[in-house]
């Protein structure tokens, strides 16, 4: 009898598991090479690759580009400063994953927060932030949201300011590579964002604490300044990155990917190829029209001989004109001619 309850009591655990959004929702959402993927033109917002970007799969720390936005749209507003000071509240300091370990009652400004959110990807940093520029981390995931939607990002749904796992009856953070991608587009718009998401190594408290960017690329592809690296154990490895060359922008999108050697390969691949498309474009947009065919002229002759033609032939005129004068009127009769001779 009680192994029969033991094994309901089992059952019934399974069935609540399976159920719970919590945990139903937590789903493995990473491939091998990548869960989905997109190349696109920072410029014209045109398509030049993608394979499967409308898979959806979880952001993790990639989404606190959205943060990085709405905090540059605060500070555009005048609604907050780069050198306003920051308290740090008590429910900051006890954020967990990627951190500079805020301590309560600590002040930073924003700037410094600022790159604590893009360099050392802080989730502290990012509940900082989101309190400060919304009053609550629920206002601000708000704010998210609403963002997500101006831009055209169907396919997004935000729950978190961190993109961490979710918590206990907390759904996860949903995106597709192709939402990413024109969060990234978006981004670039805003004269700051490279300077914080381009930078590889930053000091805080007072370079105590040296922070280091996990964007690889920024120092392995050429021209690469950006964006942002994220990865929890059931999304992935994921990035969104931008590179420039010349006047060529790139934006190339990998979500999900089974490790971070991956992800950064398939990364510089398709930064890589992005270039050589626009290349390629741009090369057929610039060649030359052929060039009309020139009708043969026939060549002047120089003046030099015009001119002795011209004098040769008036001297034959007047020898043939004193010869005919010769002829007709000084030429000897010819009866004359035969009397004189008998």
């Amino acid at each position: 009898m009680k192994t029969k309850i033991i094994c309901c009591l089992f059952c019934l655990a399974g069935i609540f598991l399976l159920t719970c959004p919590a945990f139903a929702a937590m789903e493995l959402k990473s491939a091998d090479p990548y869960l989905g993927a997109i190349v696109i033109d920072a410029d014209t917002g045109q398509i030049l690759f993608e394979d499967h970007s409308d898979l959806k799969g979880y952001p993790a720390s990639v989404l606190k580009t959205m943060d990085l936005m709405i905090i540059l749209d605060k500070i555009n507003a005048g609604v907050m400063r780069l050198d306003e000071k920051i308290t740090i509240l008590g429910e900051v300091s006890k954020i967990g994953g990627s951190q500079v370990y805020l301590k309560e009652n600590e002040t930073f400004t924003v700037d410094e927060l600022l790159y604590a959110l893009m360099v050392q990807s802080a989730n502290d940093a990012a509940t900082a932030l989101a309190i400060q520029a919304a009053g609550s981390k629920e206002g601000f995931v708000a704010l998210m949201n609403q963002r997500a939607k101006e831009l055209g990002m169907k396919s997004t749904e935000f729950h978190s300011i961190h993109g961490l796992p979710p918590a206990k009856d907390q759904l996860p953070d949903v995106t597709t590579a192709r939402d990413l991608a024109r969060l990234a587009r978006a981004l670039l718009q805003y004269p700051d964002a490279l300077r914080y998401t381009s930078c590889k190594e930053h000091g805080f408290r007072d370079n105590k604490f040296i922070m280091r960017n996990h964007n690889r690329l920024l120092a392995s592809f050429p021209g690469c300044d950006g964006l942002k690296t994220g990865y929890f154990k059931n999304a992935g490895y994921s990035v969104a990155a931008t590179a420039q060359r010349g006047n060529t922008r790139i934006i190339a999108v990998v979500l999900g990917s089974k490790s971070r050697i991956s992800r950064d390969r398939k990364a510089a691949e398709l930064l890589a190829k992005g270039f050589d498309l626009m290349a390629q474009k741009q090369a057929l947009v610039q060649k030359p029209a052929p060039l009309p065919v020139e009708q043969p002229v026939a060549k002047e002759k120089p003046r030099s001989n015009r001119a002795l033609w011209l004098i040769l032939s008036l001297v034959a005129l007047v020898i043939t004109a004193v010869a005919c004068y010769w002829f007709f009127f000084y030429r000897p009769n010819d009866k004359e001619d035969l009397v004189q001779r008998h």
